[in-house]
């Protein structure tokens, strides 16, 4: 299997094939998904939530995101890496923009990184972009404006509303971006957008009619998590229960004597 490359996703819009993406935080996940064809791992600013149990995403820092960023890089040989921008790494400054950008592409790896936000985020992004790092974009509902928005709500479901979403996501696209994350919308709002665009979308809580979807990893596994499940989550797997069995057996056989046994001694 060869490198996918960023032309490689915008182009399986053109042909019509849905990109299915995950979250990865660590070495051990982005290899099992990589070695599994998921063409783009997302290192999402969620680390702060299913891998440290904060309440939201607003306090994770740009160096725990390039730590994230170069275990995820080191895991993968085929898929694309794209790496979240944390909360104020890019609405302080264009300079401060560029430079947390570059830092996750030389430090960690990443061949491209994600921007929230719709028009009030677009000088940012056009810096980056200036600087030869593809953006994705992200519309819709943001997490890390869940203090303006009033908590993790469905954006866009007033007429004007999703006018000024369809108008964001229209700007990003003439601005650059090489997709865009459509969250928390209604899904014939995301439909919309869809057709509207060239380049692909990728839902999450959007409905099926985006080009792609992601979810967080963890919670599709069946991993804990800080928060409860949002409605479009689909589990395929309860790993908290599978390792749950695998701990309580091993303490059992330690408490016995029966670990480590022979085999497993010098």
């Amino acid at each position: 299997m060869k490198k996918i490359t960023i032309p490689d996703i915008v182009k399986m819009k053109a042909e019509g094939r849905k990109i299915p993406v995950l979250t990865a935080y660590n070495y051990a996940i982005a290899k099992v998904l990589d070695n599994a064809g998921i063409p783009l791992i997302m290192v999402g600013d969620s680390c702060g939530m299913v891998e440290a149990g904060r309440e939201n995403t607003l306090t994770v820092t740009m160096d725990e995101m390039v730590y994230h960023t170069r275990s995820v890089a080191r895991g993968r040989d085929y898929a694309v890496v794209v790496s979240d921008m944390p909360f104020a790494s890019y609405q302080t400054s264009v300079v401060e923009a560029r430079r947390n950008a570059a830092r996750l592409v030389k430090e960690g790896g990443a061949e491209a990184v994600k921007v929230e936000g719709g028009k009030r985020s677009l000088r940012a992004i056009k810096a980056i972009i200036d600087m030869d790092i593809p953006v994705m974009g992200h519309i819709g509902l943001t997490p890390q404006s869940i203090h303006a928005m009033g908590g993790y709500r469905v954006q866009g479901k007033a007429s004007e509303d999703a006018d000024r979403l369809v108008d964001d996501a229209r700007e990003l696209e003439k601005a650059g971006v090489f997709s865009m994350v459509l969250e928390g919308m209604p899904q014939t709002l995301a439909k919309d957008i869809t057709a509207a665009l060239s380049i692909p979308t990728i839902g999450i809580g959007a409905g099926p009619h985006c080009d792609g979807q992601v979810l967080v990893s963890n919670d599709m596994l069946g991993l804990e998590s800080p928060m409860k499940l949002p409605k479009y989550v689909k589990r395929y797997m309860d790993l908290k229960n599978i390792i749950s069995s695998a701990v309580v057996e091993y303490v059992i056989d330690v408490e016995a004597g029966r670990f480590p046994s022979k085999e497993q001694s010098y």
